[in-house]
């Protein structure tokens, strides 16, 4: 008896000697600092190649942009491609947390924030880039920078972009019904377009591809804006100090040796 009773009172001290170790390491779980997560931001972006900022493979500059200001705050961006207007009305239903890359429109303050608010700091632009007219080759629309000339029919552009509200302004039919600049030139070059208005580093693309030979450009950009990246309203509502220090970052990298020495050199090319 005595044997079992021995046992016994082992048994009994090593259950308590491991309760009290699981106490201790319970407490000193809660007593450690915790470190804190990486906050994740998802972006929508055009499901297009628009050269040199960004491809529907999720390269180019504004991805390296992106992913170096990603670096630089410990903030993980995921990334999702969708057509355009689709993109805005995530934005605005904030089933994402921002759109890039997004030129100013007064209307648009509804569906998400641009940097600096209703007047949008272009210190924290992505990039700048214009919009070019293109015509058939010997065509005879023309574009002095104050009107158009000569315009046998509409003026087509990608549906949602900002540039139409301009070709209104300018008492102009205009087709929005396609969702890539390739689309835009087939119907021009079909006759079933006077004109189209395209991004520049869309024109470039364009003119030196196999449609090349059969357009040409307006030597005068329609115009020439700067491109943001929109944050939800949500986001900024309920993390104003995140979306300042995003804001706030791009401008910092984007004037960086390194961003520079991208923009110069072309951009890395990787996958995100």
């Amino acid at each position: 008896m005595a044997v079992r009773g021995d046992n016994w009172k082992m048994t009994t001290m090593a259950a308590r000697l491991a309760g009290l170790g699981l106490a201790l390491a319970a407490a000193w779980c809660a007593a450690a600092p915790v470190a804190a997560a990486e906050p994740t931001v998802t972006l929508c972006y055009e499901r297009a190649d628009v050269r040199p900022w960004r491809t529907e493979a999720g390269e180019g500059l504004n991805f390296d942009l992106l992913r170096m200001v990603g670096e630089r705050e410990g903030i993980v961006f995921n990334f999702q491609s969708m057509p355009f207007k689709r993109c805005l009305a995530q934005l605005k239903a904030n089933a994402v947390d921002g759109v890039f890359a997004v030129s100013f429109k007064p209307d648009r303050l509804e569906l998400g924030a641009y940097p600096g608010g209703a007047t949008p700091d272009t210190a924290k632009r992505m990039h700048i880039d214009r919009y070019i007219l293109l015509r058939r080759k010997g065509g005879t629309l023309d574009w002095d920078g104050k009107a158009l000339r000569n315009v046998d029919g509409a003026i087509g552009a990608q549906l949602g972009y900002s540039i139409t509200d301009q070709l209104r302004s300018l008492n102009v039919t205009v087709d929005e019904g396609s969702q890539k600049s390739e689309e835009l030139v087939r119907k021009l070059l079909a006759g079933r377009l006077a004109g189209a208005a395209v991004g520049g580093s869309d024109a470039r693309t364009l003119l030196a591809g196999p449609y090349g030979a059969q357009i040409e450009a307006l030597p005068v950009p329609l115009v020439e804006k700067p491109y943001f990246l929109m944050l939800s309203h949500q986001l900024v509502a309920r993390r104003p100090e995140l979306a300042q220090r995003i804001w706030s970052s791009m401008e910092q990298v984007r004037n960086s040796p390194a961003y520079k020495k991208l923009e110069r050199t072309g951009s890395k090319g990787a996958r995100h």
